[in-house]
């Protein structure tokens, strides 16, 4: 087939090996490692792939292994048309390349195509079932898609492949770029890949939030000015309810007294409204709208980090919650 395979991980275990037979179809296929200890790159070399190490003195990213990743399947095999990029927690189902190939062969205006993404465990954890409600997209023309995606080679390189300073969301910074460029991006109504997030604690969730809180700030930064104001609601929502509300409503509170303190109802209101407007079962979607507006805690704290960072000109590092 004509596509190649960068696969990145750090400490992965099984889920690499599963990982890495899942693409057999490949034409090539490089695995990037970010430093495992676990020896996920020895796994991976046993197993007859290309295997690249990542230097240990940069800080790792996902966008920074995924386009040296890029490069190495480059030198090996510069024909490729068109590349998937896959994470090592991730295992592609089997007919996917096929159809990605064959989709982008038929749609020269569209420039990266995914698929439907389920977690692996969603009935392990909590924390597995809200990734597995976040994998779910509608199908057709998206402004952007996850880290697992087939994308056309001549487009990502037009680009300049991804921003290495993205801690997260590089995805959606990239589709932005890419469809600045006059292609499209495309998620098809078929099932792409399991995903294993591995989540059973309560801090895994708060690290994982408090990174997407970084990145919505950080991508809105880059282009939350453009037509499309992207992430600028998000982040601004964040500080809404996990910082400037608290603080009012605090202070309300200890000088007034009394009725202001019901003033907090103001969260259990916004989850409410959370629940009307998901869809599915009822307790589903007081799940749904329970974390959603916890998550704006965790998201204030990411982005705090983000402002601090830039003000000390601090290189941006990747906040890890497995």
């Amino acid at each position: 087939m004509k596509f190649g395979a960068v696969v990145i991980g750090r400490n992965e275990g099984e889920r690499l090996r599963r990982c890495l037979a899942s693409l057999s179809s490949a034409a090539a296929l490089v695995y990037v490692d970010s430093g495992s200890t676990d020896g996920s790159a020895k796994r991976a070399r046993d197993q007859g792939v290309q295997v690249l190490d990542l230097d240990t003195a940069l800080p790792f990213t996902a966008a920074r292994a995924r386009n040296a990743g890029f490069r190495r399947l480059q030198e090996i095999a510069p024909e490729f048309a068109y590349v998937q990029f896959i994470d090592g927690d991730c295992e592609l189902i089997g007919g996917w390349p096929e159809k990605a190939v064959s989709f982008l062969d038929a749609h020269p205006e569209i420039a990266v195509v995914a698929g439907q993404l389920r977690e692996r465990h969603p009935e392990e954890s909590i924390y597995n079932w809200l990734c597995e409600q976040e994998w779910h997209g509608p199908a057709g023309e998206v402004r952007a898609t996850g880290g697992i995606v087939m994308i056309r080679t001549t487009a990502f390189v037009a680009v300049g492949g991804y921003r290495e300073d993205v801690i997260a969301a590089e995805d959606d910074e990239l589709c932005i770029r890419i469809r600045e460029g006059g292609n499209r991006v495309w998620r098809l109504d078929c099932e792409m890949a399991l995903h294993d997030a591995a989540m059973t604690h309560f801090r895994q969730w708060w690290r994982r939030a408090s990174r997407a809180g970084y990145a919505y700030m950080q991508v809105a930064a880059l282009h939350g000015k453009s037509s499309e104001r992207y992430f600028a609601w998000e982040s601004r929502r964040a500080w809404l309810f996990g910082l400037w509300f608290p603080l009012a409503l605090l202070s309300a509170g200890l000088i007034w007294g009394g009725w202001a303190w019901a003033l907090w109802l103001i969260y259990p209101m916004h989850a409410l409204q959370k629940i009307v407007r998901n869809t599915g079962p009822l307790p589903n979607r007081a799940k749904l709208a329970l974390f959603h507006v916890l998550g704006h805690f965790p998201e204030t704290c990411g982005q705090i980090k983000f402002m601090i960072d830039r003000l000390l000109g601090k290189q941006a590092r990747i906040i890890e919650y497995k």
